[in-house]
């Protein structure tokens, strides 16, 4: 870990996001917090039990390794849905320590009755179908097969949940396909429950989907940017603040990183700043080292864009961002000294940085900027 920054999360934040998706999905919808990607950035040994505290008891992943951190992480049994990338040799760990995975192709579904059967366990699985997004999942040839399997081996299989991955719920241009990907779902689940095999979850809604098309929440939702606070895309939260009364974004950041100013230095007018001609001084100036930089997050398309807040004041990100190292220019601040806090993203007074900025000067999705940032930045959770 390295202690030149650290990003802090706040446990407030985190109640308020869970208390905000509870009032809208209601009791009888489960809501599993996907953690994928350390948690959206967030660092999944630090939000995990935050989000467990407040009610969340099921964690959905992409990795083996990352469902293994979350089982881990858990202070009591919950359920784990890992949706993407399994081992073969990791099977059988998964099935003995009881976590869920999507089954998107017959092979990943007859290696897990092959470990089941040696285990004399249950596999839980969730039958992952393709609808239309063209990615993962069993098309139509493949999920009669599947049927076929599961109905031959139903002392293996626990069959969790019955899923597909909507392809943009986020954007009005892809209503069309959202409602064909629907109705193509609603077909398949009817031919499964006509064969006797009827799924503990059906889920097919993100984020996006949640909202904008509140029929698809069914069961089970998988919520990941929202529990962090942000909306999916304007486009949803356009949608969803135009119905209210209240015009206030209902949602709060976890997140804040801060570093400090590791030297200072005056530069006299004429010279470039940093690597390369990308900075020149049009008069004498006073400059900040701060020690971050695309290594641990952030982004060198960055360079002489980016803003940082210092003793509440906006400062620049001047000349090109290092590997470690970011410049900004302190020449308004009067009484800067080597030490005083750097807040990169987060509020300083009155002011704030957000992810947003970070996304609008970066060209990057906000999910970017957060899976970006390196996890040998110190994470630590904060009660306000």
């Amino acid at each position: 870990m390295i202690d030149n920054s650290i990003i802090t999360l706040s446990e407030k934040s985190v109640k308020t996001n869970i208390s905000f998706l509870r009032s809208k999905f209601g009791d009888k919808v489960r809501i599993s917090a996907v953690v994928k990607a350390n948690a959206y950035g967030h660092g999944i040994e630090q939000v995990v039990p935050v989000f467990e505290k407040y009610g969340i008891d099921h964690f959905s992943v992409f990795y083996y390794s990352e469902a293994v951190r979350v089982y881990n992480c858990l202070a009591k049994p919950r359920s784990i849905m890992l949706m993407g990338w399994l081992s073969d040799e990791n099977i059988k760990d998964a099935i003995e320590k009881g976590i869920e995975f999507f089954v998107f192709s017959i092979e990943r579904l007859n290696t897990a009755i092959k470990y089941a059967k040696e285990l004399n366990l249950k596999a839980k699985i969730h039958l992952e179908i393709e609808t239309g997004m063209n990615r993962s999942g069993l098309d139509l040839k493949e999920f009669d097969c599947a049927i076929d399997i599961l109905k031959e081996n139903l002392s293996y299989i626990e069959l969790s949940g019955f899923c597909t991955h909507l392809a943009g719920a986020e954007s009005v241009s892809n209503h069309l396909r959202i409602q064909n990907q629907l109705l193509k779902y609603n077909e398949m689940l009817a031919q499964l429950e006509v064969n006797d095999l009827i799924p503990k979850y059906r889920h097919v809604a993100n984020s996006a989907a949640a909202f904008v098309y509140p029929e698809t929440r069914m069961d089970l939702v998988r919520i990941g940017i929202m529990l962090y606070g942000f909306w999916s895309s304007t486009e949803v939260f356009i949608q969803y603040i135009n119905n209210q009364n209240n015009k206030i974004d209902p949602l709060k950041r976890i997140l804040g990183w801060k570093s400090q100013i590791m030297a200072i230095k005056e530069v006299k007018s004429g010279e470039f700043v940093g690597y390369g001609i990308s900075y020149l001084a049009q008069n004498n100036i006073t400059t900040a080292l701060i020690p971050v930089g695309y290594s641990v997050g952030y982004s060198r398309s960055l360079s002489n864009k980016g803003r940082v807040l210092i003793r509440g004041h906006r400062c620049s990100v001047i000349g090109v961002v290092n590997m470690n190292m970011i410049i900004v220019d302190i020449s308004n601040i009067k009484q800067v000294e080597a030490g005083d806090e750097v807040i990169l993203i987060g509020k300083q007074g009155k002011l704030e940085i957000k992810v947003s900025a970070f996304s609008d000067l970066s060209d990057e999705l906000n999910y970017e900027i957060l899976a970006h940032l390196s996890e040998s930045i110190t994470r630590t959770v904060v009660k306000k």
